[in-house]
C-alpha cells in the first residue's frame, strides 16, 4: 500500500474522536438500565461513522482508509483466503500445542455472557462491529499514518496499541497479539481494508464459537 496516506490532522481528530466517544460510553454505562453490550455498539457504531465523515472531510477520501466501494467485494474474497490460510495454520499449531501437552484451547477462551439473549448480542457488538471499528481506526487511519515511517515500524506500532487497547489480565493476549500482525500484513499486501475487517470478524467469531461449544 501506499506510504503518506493519513495525514496528522485526520490521526489527532480521529484520536481525540475515539477517546471522547470511548469516555462517553463508560460514563454512560453505570447510569443506564439498558445492557452494556448496547452501549459499546452504539459506541462502535458511532466511531465508525465518525472516522469515515473524518477522512472525507480532513482527509484524503474513502480510498486513504482502503475503502474504495468498487473494490469491496474483491476484498471480501481475499479476505476469505486469508482466513482459510490461517486457519489452517492455526490448525497446525493447535495439533502442535497439544503434542506438548498445552491446551490451546485456554490461550483464546473468551468470556460470554450466559443468556441465550445476550450471547446473540455479544456476537454481533464484538463479533461483527467491534471488527470493524477497530480496524478502521487502527489499521486504516493508525496504520496508515505511521506507514511513512516504513512497514516495520507501522506494523508494530499499531499492533502494540492493539493489544493495549484490549483488556490484558495475567498475561499478553495472544490472539490480539497474532491478531494484530495478521490484520496488518493483510492490509499491506492488499491495500484493501475489507480484508483485514473480514478476517477479524470470522476470527472472533470462531473464537467466541469454540468458548461457546467447550
Amino acid at each position: 500500500m501506499e506510504s503518506n496516506q493519513i495525514e496528522l490532522k485526520p490521526l489527532l481528530i480521529s484520536i481525540a474522536t475515539i477517546v471522547s466517544v470511548e469516555a462517553a460510553a463508560r460514563c454512560l454505562t453505570p447510569r443506564c438500565t439498558c445492557d452494556p453490550l448496547i452501549i459499546l455498539g452504539t459506541a462502535r457504531i458511532l466511531e465508525i461513522t465518525m472516522i469515515i465523515l473524518i477522512v472525507l472531510n480532513w482527509g484524503k477520501g474513502m480510498s486513504s482508509i482502503g475503502l474504495v466501494p468498487s473494490k469491496m467485494v474483491q476484498g471480501f474474497k481475499k479476505g476469505l483466503i486469508w482466513s482459510a490460510g490461517f486457519g489452517i495454520a492455526t490448525g497446525i499449531a493447535f495439533i502442535a500445542l497439544f503434542l506438548v501437552d498445552i491446551d490451546p484451547f485456554a490461550l483464546i477462551k473468551a468470556n460470554l455472557p450466559e443468556m441465550a439473549g445476550k450471547i446473540i448480542l455479544f456476537f454481533s457488538v464484538a463479533g461483527v462491529i467491534g471488527p470493524i471499528a477497530e480496524e478502521a481506526f487502527f489499521r486504516g487511519i493508525l496504520y496508515g499514518f505511521l506507514r511513512r515511517w516504513g512497514i516495520l515500524i507501522a506494523l508494530l506500532v499499531s499492533t502494540l496499541l492493539f493489544v493495549l487497547a484490549h483488556p490484558i489480565a495475567y498475561r499478553l493476549s495472544l490472539p490480539q497479539v497474532v491478531g494484530g500482525i495478521l490484520f496488518a500484513v493483510s492490509y499491506e499486501v492488499e491495500g484493501s481494508l475489507i480484508v483485514p475487517i473480514t478476517i477479524h470478524v470470522i476470527a472472533n467469531m470462531a473464537i467466541f464459537t469454540l468458548s461457546l461449544i467447550l
